[in-house]
């Protein structure tokens, strides 16, 4: 048996009794005393005291000196809601608490070195706690085969390199010359509206100068959006229209050549066709009396 006493000052003390047969049942109350004062839940940090139970309090703030690679490191331990924190919990078997600087851990021996070990190259940058999963899901597997039992299960594991990402140079910007004089301080809000006027102005007609700008702005915005829209609808340009008269002209031009055109072929045509008629049938039909043709006089 034993027996905790908590004082006003915060300050705990643990002492054995005289019915108390288990001497390391001190150290178990020392280690339920680390995890309650690493916030800790009573009813998880009282499972300390069953014999098959431990714990480890794993120190990480003095692995990193960069506060902001620390807080971001550690978020990696705890991902998105929580969800790599619990798979951890799932595959090693232990309860894991990240609070601050330390990490508090409870379960088996096996479990308690896997976790510290994922904790520790997590926060270091050596490892992140994703890959450490997917081999510890990969160990899990291969325990559940008898066949594998006895043999080594490096070549089944993963392995995972790091890779160096180049990150891409910052321009060094051009150094200006010195000046002992600081720049001119810009103004601020409170000048900007004494200059305007606009400090003396009463509530109701700031607000209905604010109002007036909304609506003026409103406006601007519909009249582009309309002429967007209407852009869409805008025919294109059509090719420039001859000059009447001028086209009266060439019109009367065309029809006169064409007349003339016609003209030509009708004459060349009876042309032709009375160069290919026979004389004494044309005077036949003419009704024209024939020439005589005159006599040779010895």
């Amino acid at each position: 048996m034993h027996s905790i006493a908590g004082q006003v000052e915060g300050c705990m003390t643990v002492s054995t009794t005289r019915k108390t047969r288990d001497p390391y049942i001190i150290m178990k109350a020392r280690d339920l005393i680390k995890l309650l004062s690493r916030s800790v839940p009573a009813p998880q940090a009282i499972k300390i005291l069953n014999d098959e139970m431990q714990c480890d309090i794993i120190k990480i703030g003095n692995l990193v000196r960069n506060k902001e690679r620390f807080v971001k490191r550690r978020q990696h331990l705890v991902g998105p809601n929580s969800s790599t924190l619990k798979a951890l919990e799932i595959l090693t078997g232990c309860y894991i608490l990240v609070q601050g600087n330390t990490v508090a851990a409870m379960g088996s021996f096996k479990g308690l070195k896997q976790v510290r070990r994922v904790v520790e190259d997590c926060i270091q940058n050596k490892m992140h706690p994703v890959y450490h999963i997917k081999t510890l899901m990969m160990k899990r597997e291969l325990a559940s085969d008898p066949a594998l039992e006895n043999e080594n299960w490096d070549r089944f594991l993963p392995k995972f390199k790091k890779k160096n990402v180049k990150q891409k140079k910052v321009k060094s910007k051009e150094k200006k010359p010195y000046t002992p004089f600081p720049p001119p301080q810009p103004p601020s809000k409170v000048d900007l509206q004494l200059e305007s006027g606009e400090y003396f102005l009463s509530d109701q007609k700031k607000f209905a100068k604010k109002w007036q700008q909304k609506l003026e702005k409103q406006a601007e915005k519909t009249a582009e959006n309309k002429r967007k829209r209407e852009a869409a609808f805008v025919p294109p340009m059509e090719p420039m229209m001859q000059d009447p008269s001028k086209s009266s002209d060439d019109k009367n031009d065309v029809a006169a050549m064409a007349m003339s055109l016609k003209k030509k072929a009708k004459e060349f045509g009876k042309q032709k066709s009375l160069e290919n008629v026979n004389p004494e049938t044309y005077i036949a039909a003419s009704g024209e009396a024939p020439l005589k043709k005159k006599r040779k006089h010895s």
